[in-house]
């Protein structure tokens, strides 16, 4: 999952500094496509293409002037769509993982009058605060209610009333955001009268229990409702409420509540339906439902299966007038991106061939071509290709192929800007806007070519490679040799691991090579970074590559981890007797059964926030890649670290936060058991109610570091020999 590896990421690269640029944060364009929205200096202000001139939206002396003195610092906005009223979100709050809780204000630019949305409700309370499609209305939630402000009337009105801890209005729980990214539970019609909204019934989710020691004298405790690998989901239904009464109907979409999810729904466009796309728990069957708000009637158009599993969608985008919309699927072994006709009677693939879509990018109906990102040769890079939306054409590469590496587009709705990211493992970040049609920059100054032009390759670059086991599985690495590196010594080596499908590794990008939590620098201490791409990795290699993972988390990819090491400890400067991994979260767990399974290879590990055992973690994630639990728990025992703990004959560092709601700190204590009762000793490093990402308190991540480093160098000395 995208979003595991992004908080990873964030983790850990937040703790030296580094500037992580993607394209996480899209770019909010104006409705016609040539301006574009952004926050600057504590004001909303347009700049226009190409000759980047700017306009105030919303300017500090409105602002100021209004005397909202909370709206300082605004972390985000949206525009009504008749473009007359501005909706600021600020004083924002974490939930879990994002600050998705606040308070929120609206900018009348006609009147220059600033209102708070939901004045009688808490601080910093309100979630996913939205105008209604004629800009009259706000929808929010607050406290797991959906709430409706009138802003000619200034009256609220509540839509739902029975919101609690546990049942859930117009948002999520726990384990909804987290395996199938859903925050943001509810959605206007178009027409403005009614709105769907998802209900999540989490009561009869047990509690996981977090001890807090430290923040005063009695412990007390943490719940978080958290279903485990067996139990059963939250309940999940989907409701239209009639804005004027307050009334709900609930679609009636078939199965059972429990045993199936709904990960995704949206209006269809201009009409009085909804699309939906409903999992089964197992997660290998999809299943796509239209449902008439009106006449309640519910019908399955697409059904989808799998031996392993399907993943939540990405959306519908509808064309051809609402009568077709585009899907992506895997079913002919790669990932395609096809259009459907609204029965489902009619699917034509459009991206055909021997490779996988990575993302779709813009649809421009007008010209009846969609472009999307995807690297048919490399599977480490990732370009802008475009085709025909009838279906039937060749892909077209885009971007330029003198740039190799890892590049973003940000294209305007109309298809003729974009903003150009490119980067590579060698070069950072570098952004130009550009004529999409001609593929030209803006301006010379800024372009991509210009600016590389600036960068000064570094001395020692990370290098590419491919090797293939001895089971005949090639995979994708990449190496960060020491400085000076002498081909007659031998060196110690670090391999980085994830190893898991939510994350790839081995990519080309700005940070390969960089090991974030070493306090120093390891190639002028003469250490070998290197990082291997297992199967399951989500990497643009085919369905069969990446479901192959399906039942063997713990097993395949630790083997073709273990086997690729193997063949790499062949080379002449590799010193066999100094070979250290480490990894975070699933790349934990990855280092504890590496170095468990495969004792003769890896001499040392550092493993941080690891599932030891995986009926410990939650059931969304890991029945989707693990099979029922209900059938059998076979292949979560035999994929487990604890099952191995027994083999330990390295060193061991392991690294946990006792208030992880993710990853529990339950699989330490298992673990630790587990080698305790085998008499193998290792060493610990617990932080107290720090979260997965364990960056929370004073000193938290300059201690993590010093951890890290100092038991590296003392197991796995540095330099060549």
């Amino acid at each position: 999952m995208n979003f595991k590896q992004l908080v990873f990421k964030l983790a850990i690269l937040t703790i030296v500094g580094f500037s992580l640029q993607t394209n996480a944060q899209n770019i909010k364009w104006t409705k016609d496509g040539n301006s574009y929205y952004e926050i600057s200096n504590g004001e909303l202000v347009t700049v226009t293409l190409p000759t980047s001139d700017r306009k105030t939206v919303v300017g500090q002396n409105l602002i100021f002037g209004s005397g909202n003195a909370g709206l300082t610092g605004f972390k985000d906005f949206q525009i009504s769509e008749d473009g007359t009223k501005v909706l600021l979100y600020t004083n924002t709050r974490k939930v879990w993982r994002y600050n998705t809780r606040g308070d929120y204000y609206v900018v009348d630019l006609k009147s220059n009058q600033i209102t708070k949305v939901g004045k009688d409700k808490p601080a910093s309370s309100l979630m996913f605060a939205k105008f209604s499609p004629d800009g009259s209305k706000i929808a929010y939630v607050s406290q797991h209610n959906l709430f409706v402000d009138d802003l000619s009337s200034k009256t609220t009105k509540s839509l739902t009333t029975d919101g609690t801890d546990r049942l859930i209005n117009g948002t999520f729980d726990w384990a909804y955001e987290e395996e199938f990214d859903c925050r943001d539970g509810f959605r206007w019609s178009p027409d403005g009268k009614t709105i769907a909204y998802w209900q999540i019934n989490a009561s009869k989710i047990r509690n996981f229990l977090m001890i807090n020691n430290t923040d005063s004298i009695y412990s007390h405790v943490i719940p978080v409702e958290y279903p485990k690998v067996g139990q059963d989901p939250s309940s999940c239904k989907v409701g239209i409420v009639d804005v004027a009464t307050a009334k709900t109907n609930w679609l009636p979409v078939p199965g059972d509540q429990v045993q199936n999810y709904i990960p995704r729904m949206e209006w269809i466009p201009n009409t009085n339906e909804v699309i939906l796309q409903q999992l089964n728990r197992e997660q290998n069957q999809s299943k796509l439902y239209i449902a008439n708000a009106v006449s309640n009637t519910v019908n399955n158009i697409f059904t989808e299966t799998d031996k392993a599993w399907i993943d939540a969608g990405k959306g519908w985008d509808w064309i051809n007038e609402g009568k077709e919309f585009i899907w992506q699927s895997e079913k002919d072994g790669w990932r395609h991106i096809y259009r459907i006709s609204k029965d489902g009677k009619k699917q034509t693939l459009i991206t055909a061939g021997n490779f996988d879509v990575i993302e779709k990018s813009l649809i421009d109906e007008k010209n009846g071509q969609i472009y999307y990102m995807a690297s048919p040769t490399n599977a480490t890079q990732r370009y802008l290709y475009r085709t025909k939306l009838s279906g039937g054409g060749k892909p077209e590469m885009i971007t330029p192929s003198i740039l190799p590496g890892t590049h973003d587009y940000d294209i305007s709705p109309n298809g003729i800007f974009a903003r150009h990211t490119y980067q590579s493992a060698s070069v950072p970040p570098i952004r130009e806007w550009m004529r999409l049609s001609t593929l030209n920059p803006l301006t010379m100054e800024g372009s991509v070519t210009n600016q590389l032009g600036r960068v000064k390759p570094p001395k020692n670059k990370v290098e590419f490679f491919k090797i293939k086991t001895e089971d005949g599985v090639e995979l994708d690495g990449w190496m960060k040799k020491p400085d000076n590196f002498d081909q007659t010594k031998k060196y110690p080596i670090v391999f980085y691991v994830y190893g898991e499908p939510a994350a790839q590794t081995v990519t080309d990008t700005w940070g390969a090579g960089v090991n974030p939590l070493y306090g120093g620098d390891m190639p002028k201490d003469g250490y070998i970074y290197v990082s291997v791409e297992n199967r399951g990795a989500p990497a643009p290699k085919g369905r069969e590559w990446r479901k192959s993972i399906f039942q063997n988390i713990g097993r395949i990819n630790i083997r073709d981890q273990a086997m690729a090491a193997k063949k790499i400890l062949e080379w002449s400067f590799v010193d066999k007797n100094r070979v250290a991994v480490w990894g975070w979260s699933g790349g934990g767990s990855s280092t504890l059964n590496l170095l468990f399974q495969y004792p003769e290879i890896y001499k040392t590990g550092i493993a941080i926030a690891a599932v030891g055992n995986q009926l410990t973690y939650d059931n969304i994630y890991q029945e989707r890649y693990m099979g029922s639990p209900l059938k059998t728990t076979e292949a979560y025992v035999a994929g487990s670290p604890i099952t191995y703990a027994k083999n330990l004959k390295g060193n061991l560092l392991y690294i946990h936060g006792t208030g992880d709601d993710n990853v529990h700190y339950q699989n330490a204590e298992m673990l630790i058991n587990e080698l305790i009762k085998n008499k193998k000793a290792f060493q610990m490093m617990s932080y107290p109610n720090r979260t997965h990402s364990i960056s929370e308190g004073d000193g938290t991540s300059e201690h993590l570091i010093i951890t890290y480093t100092k038991f590296l160098q003392t197991y796995c000395p540095a330099g060549g020999k």
